[in-house]
């Protein structure tokens, strides 16, 4: 993916659901999001051992069927391996994008979101880039 194909993401903001948000402020699944949160994007944290709690000004979620409205990108901070089990929720969900975080890898599951047409960034930290590409 091309820098002018993520800073065109980047710049649509909207909705991040994020798969592994964390409530520890030292963890990326809790640093990444509310840097994007404070940059102005929605976010909606998923993880069930924080369920009902609030992040981000969101309460979390324990599973991504429970996110009824719209997200334009989901961010996933679980391991590669754990994906296959979210895959049909992911697919439910019906994001713009899926974005796998620094060391997030899974082939399989990556070529059938896309053959679903969803855009999937690989190994990329949203942050980073968020941070390289926009200031």
């Amino acid at each position: 993916m091309t820098d002018g194909e993520l800073k065109k993401l980047l710049c649509r903001g909207g909705t991040v659901a994020v798969l592994g948000a964390h409530a520890d402020p030292a963890r990326p699944a809790h640093y990444v999001p509310a840097y994007l949160s404070a940059r102005g994007y929605r976010i909606l944290p998923v993880n069930p051992r924080f369920a009902g709690q609030t992040l981000f000004g969101e309460r979390v979620r324990a599973s991504l069927p429970e996110i009824t409205e719209p997200v334009d990108v989901l961010d996933i901070f679980r391991r590669g391996q754990a994906l296959d089990g979210e895959l049909e929720k992911i697919l439910g969900l019906g994001p713009g994008v899926v974005w796998f975080q620094l060391g997030v890898k899974n082939d399989r599951v990556a070529e059938v979101l896309r053959g679903a047409g969803i855009v999937v960034v690989e190994d990329r930290c949203m942050l980073a880039e968020h941070r390289r590409l926009l200031g």
